[in-house]
């Protein structure tokens, strides 16, 4: 982290966990944990917990975010959710191109732009998310890919809206299996994400903007993963679901 350039960030990915109830109750949980955090504090829920969510954070240091939007303001889409609605709620962060969305529901770099760029419109703030295969890594292309990614997933997107995105670097084999990329590793992508978007803007505009680490991030590794000098931050999942272990990666990252 390097907080004299930029803000560090810890967000907590719930996935597709939690009743309203227990939703109420992990929040609850976190506040006292999390109240002095000298980090940015964000946790991200499924749509039926957002008014749960944002009425039992409110008054706390706790943000909330959504873990996607569509990328049309209204229509025939069936199932999915419109960045305005999730304004309208009070929601001030939104995930967008998770692997799982990528991965499951046929999300593409293309479709993951036009997402961003709503998102933005809309006036949330963006996590976009970016990362590679298992096979990608092995075939020493990671490099390549992910500066695609972003460069396709940033397309059209002013420098002034940079100022309300944060990228997560996420290597997918990673994700869930236990395996963390090294710290070193983890701060190699996280240096080239800041470089590709150096050559998009400018240094400054790179300098600036908030890169998490998204890859199995817990309460062992935060300090060394955190240590990094351009790790900003986690995209948590599994730890995020325990209040003890997320406020213990908070205080990593408020360090």
């Amino acid at each position: 982290m390097n907080k004299n350039l930029r803000a560090a960030v810890i967000a907590g990915n719930w996935k597709m966990n939690k009743t309203r109830p227990e939703a109420k109750a992990l929040v609850e949980e976190l506040k006292p944990l999390v109240k002095d955090a000298a980090c940015g504090v964000v946790v991200c829920v499924p749509f039926t917990n957002l008014e749960t969510v944002l009425e039992a954070a409110k008054g706390s240091n706790i943000k909330v975010g959504a873990q996607n939007c569509h990328f049309e303001k209204s229509g025939a889409f069936t199932g999915e959710i419109s960045a305005d609605m999730l304004v309208e709620m009070g929601v001030e962060y939104v995930v967008i191109g998770h692997s799982e969305r990528r991965q499951y529901f046929g999300e593409t770099d293309v479709t993951v732009n036009k997402r961003v760029k709503a998102a933005l419109a809309a006036g949330l703030n963006v996590i976009l998310c970016v990362g590679e295969m298992l096979e990608d890594r092995e075939l020493g292309i990671t490099d390549e890919l992910v500066a695609m990614q972003t460069k396709i997933a940033l397309n059209g997107v002013s420098k002034d809206e940079l100022k309300k995105v944060i990228i997560a670097y996420e290597p997918v084999w990673a994700i869930g299996t236990g395996k963390t990329a090294t710290a070193e590793q983890a701060n190699e992508v996280c240096a080239m994400i800041r470089s590709t978007v150096a050559k998009l803007y400018d240094k400054a505009a790179a300098d600036a903007l908030t890169i998490q680490y998204g890859g199995s991030m817990n309460a062992k590794n935060a300090d060394e993963l955190l240590a990094q000098p351009d790790v900003d931050g986690g995209l948590i999942g599994g730890a995020s679901l325990k209040a003890p272990d997320f406020s213990i990666i908070v205080n990593a990252a408020s360090k």
